[in-house]
């Protein structure tokens, strides 16, 4: 069975798309899937993450269960055909795709079965958010606004995710809070469900990266 493809993108940097990926990565792994992460961004963070746990080798093989993780660093326009050769021998290929790059986003998202989009609850964030969208609408690839970095504010989060429902895009149930947890499992090369398993970040985490594999499904 070909593996479920899922992309990483939001137009407006900052929103934690990178950090996104690493952790949900981790996530599906640590359950036993097999995942191969695809770098088109030419920042390179996902490959220092992953050069971390190459380093820390005995500490990140003790904790990340059943499944297999590979990383690969590639030129956007090669994106569709490297995912297609990584699906035959995995079970999740995520692509992590550059911001302030509507190419490579798009070669990205059209290899995708499903856009995960990444968005802060605040209106720069939403305004930016429409782009990704409609690159996802144009290439028929189903998109999910995943509300990120979310801070202990009720009132707030509510005005916002109104705002993003009128972006015509369905928003996860799921949402990831402002957790220190998520950048210092990082520093070691690790996801948060592997550094710090019964934290409530790594809760989010997975409740996300289930979520979002039966939206794939």
């Amino acid at each position: 069975m070909p593996a479920t493809i899922i992309t990483t993108a939001q137009q407006k940097g900052g929103a934690g798309k990178t950090t996104l990926a690493a952790h949900l990565a981790i996530a599906w792994s640590g359950s036993g899937k097999r995942v191969a992460i695809v770098d088109i961004d030419p920042q390179a963070s996902l490959a220092t993450w992953f050069g971390m746990r190459a380093e820390n080798h005995v500490a990140a093989s003790a904790v990340s269960g059943k499944g297999g993780l590979t990383h690969q660093a590639i030129a956007g326009w090669r994106v569709a055909a490297k995912a297609a050769e990584l699906s035959r021998d995995h079970d999740i290929v995520l692509i992590d795709s550059p911001p302030h790059a509507d190419t490579e986003a798009r070669f990205a998202i059209a290899a995708a079965d499903l856009v995960v989009i990444p968005v802060q609850p605040s209106p720069m964030d939403i305004w930016a958010s429409k782009a990704t969208i409609t690159l996802a609408a144009a290439e028929k690839t189903p998109a999910l606004l995943v509300f990120n970095r979310v801070p202990p504010r009720a009132k707030l989060n509510d005005v916002m995710t109104g705002a993003a429902r009128d972006l015509g895009a369905p928003i996860a149930k799921s949402r990831i809070g402002n957790r220190v947890a998520l950048a210092s499992s990082m520093v070691a090369g690790l996801g948060v469900t592997e550094a710090e398993p019964c934290s409530r970040a790594a809760a989010e985490i997975s409740a996300l990266a289930r979520e979002i594999l039966k939206r794939a499904g």
